[in-house]
């Protein structure tokens, strides 16, 4: 999936006094982009003085020795941004690359949000002991954004839902959705799952976890039995079809990027907790 990036090793650990290195990777964003060179990497340090970039970079991350710094102003001129979307579909970079590529975007849209404070107003600072952001008048403190995301996968012996959304994501996918407030994860299946297709379910079995930046998101994975009438009511605001898949139907997943993506194929292949 779209984080294991083995052999390399990822380390979140927050350093709020580190000071960049020449070699230091830095990750500059812009509206729906970020800067990635044509060779495929991310600029140096060395290269964002080099081009003009003087303001302050925060620390983010290191993936094996490299350490990565985020660039919120004060953009080196000519700095090409590639779409993000463009970058999660080539097949061709390194999977490191792409991993702190997404990572720091979703990080950067979260420093761009808490500039100031939602509470009083005031200017937002960088806390000293944590990633966070904390407000020098009240106190507010602020941290990443991630919010839970169920993925299910309904079964009826060797058939599976699969749906497409009406917006968005084209291809055949697996019920999903974000959980409510004060929500165990497992309602958030059960509810997804009754608002989606009408169906109820039982039997919940943990699959895996994933991290999606893409949507500031942690994706839980499940598999459940269909309960009682396996008639599905498409709800059609969201959902442009649903409906159910025989193990034979289903395609082979050219990727397993995503925590779906692996689902549907765990099930393809027999290999999912039944």
């Amino acid at each position: 999936m779209f984080q294991d990036i083995f052999p390399h090793k990822y380390d979140n650990h927050y350093k709020p006094d580190a000071v960049p290195a020449p070699s230091a990777r830095v990750l500059c964003y812009e509206g729906k982009g970020g800067y990635l060179g044509a060779d495929g990497t991310h600029m140096t340090c060395a290269e964002y003085r080099a081009r003009g970039g003087k303001g302050p970079l925060t620390y983010l991350f290191s993936i094996d020795e490299t350490e990565y710094y985020l660039c919120t102003e004060d953009f080196p001129a000519g700095t090409d941004y590639v779409l993000e979307d463009n970058v999660r579909s080539r097949t061709d970079l390194p999977a490191d690359t792409v991993f702190a590529h997404a990572t720091g975007a979703s990080l950067d849209r979260w420093y761009r949000s808490n500039r100031f404070c939602g509470r009083c107003g005031g200017k937002m600072e960088h806390s000293k002991k944590e990633r966070a952001m904390v407000c020098p008048g009240c106190g507010m403190t602020v941290y990443p954004r991630i919010s839970p995301v169920a993925i299910v996968g309904i079964t009826n012996g060797d058939r599976i839902v699969c749906s497409k959304y009406k917006r968005g994501y084209a291809r055949w996918a697996l019920i999903a959705g974000f959980s409510e407030i004060g929500e165990p994860i497992e309602d958030t299946v059960r509810r997804e799952v009754m608002e989606e297709t009408g169906l109820r379910v039982k039997n919940l079995r943990y699959y895996n976890c994933q991290p999606w930046p893409y949507s500031d998101s942690m994706l839980f994975g499940f598999f459940c039995d269909v309960d009682g009438d396996d008639t599905i009511t498409v709800e059609e605001d969201e959902l442009a079809e649903a409906r159910w898949f025989s193990r034979d139907e289903m395609p082979v997943q050219e990727s397993l990027f995503s925590l779906t993506a692996t689902m549907m194929e765990a099930f393809r292949t027999g290999n999912y907790p039944k």
